[in-house]
């Protein structure tokens, strides 16, 4: 049997929103193990001077449990 769980983690970048998800990735890889997926949830800019200065998701992370 396969049990996930899902936390929600917001992110950023000032490059893109693939940037913006993998620095989601990358940061909750620190202390999740077994990442299965990522569901973009929101997605959104900011905007400075009528350019974007910010790229920001709002995401679901499912993973694994690992039994012992």
């Amino acid at each position: 049997m396969s049990v996930l769980k899902v936390i929600e983690i917001l992110g950023n970048s000032t490059v893109s929103f693939e940037d913006a998800v993998q620095n989601v990735i990358n940061e909750a890889s620190k202390s999740v193990r077994n990442i299965k997926s990522v569901y973009i949830e929101d997605m959104q800019v900011t905007v400075n001077n009528n350019k974007i200065a910010e790229y920001r998701v709002n995401t679901k992370v499912c993973f694994g449990i690992m039994e012992d």
